[in-house]
């Protein structure tokens, strides 16, 4: 088995572990991934540290290419939240230089309550690795899959979460807010929470019209 399979199969064990705390005890693998929605609107309730630990080492079991792990997670709660609203607020004004006084103030304070639409925040970052035989497109991928992994793991601990980018993610002064280094990018923001909304049923395209089968 290549090291993909060998760390996707632990991944799905360790998702199946993650079951074994809490809520999550009877939601299997399965049931998880068609089930789970993005959740964008949360309760204000904290979540405890020791379900934010193990959703995080459930994530730390995504695939990579020779194993090389390439992800990092930065989690925030109560006031840590600032740091991700200084980063709104920092790319805000580098976006619209011409911005003075209190016209300045309000939009920093506006960008700043971005980061407490949810009790915790979890910055999951690519910082790849030093191995030479690492491709920067394939670590990016595995810590992409973290990121599902997670998302994942907090609907089966009956949790909601929302996976969110968007320009300002991307932006140098975001990178600079977290002390990023220059070949590490922020691959989202996890909003996390009790859920305080029911989702709507999204319409999936069924896998057969996107699928080519080559048999010959």
């Amino acid at each position: 088995m290549s090291n993909l399979g060998q760390n996707g199969a632990a991944g799905a064990a360790a998702l199946s572990g993650a079951a074994s705390i809490g809520k999550a005890a009877s939601v299997s693998v399965m049931e998880a991934i068609r089930t789970r929605r993005s959740i964008g609107r949360v309760k204000p309730d904290p979540v405890d540290k020791a379900v934010i630990e193990q959703l995080l080492e459930v994530a730390a079991w995504a695939p990579s290419h020779h194993n090389t792990q390439p992800w990092k997670f930065i989690v925030m709660t109560g006031e840590g939240r600032n740091r991700l609203g200084e980063g709104y607020a920092n790319v805000a004004v580098a976006l619209e230089p011409g911005l003075e006084g209190e016209q300045l103030e309000e939009r920093r304070r506006k960008e700043r309550t971005k980061a407490f639409r949810a009790p915790v925040v979890i910055a999951a970052v690519c910082s790849p690795s030093d191995d030479p035989r690492a491709v920067p497109a394939e670590e990016l991928a595995a810590a992409q899959a973290a990121v599902q992994n997670l998302l994942l793991a907090a609907h089966a601990h009956g949790l909601g979460a929302i996976w969110r980018s968007g320009e300002p993610m991307f932006h140098p002064r975001m990178k600079e807010t977290f002390g990023l280094r220059a070949d590490e990018d922020i691959v989202g923001f996890i909003y996390l929470g009790y859920p305080d909304m029911t989702p709507p049923e999204p319409r999936r395209v069924p896998a057969a019209e996107k699928t080519v089968w080559l048999t010959e």
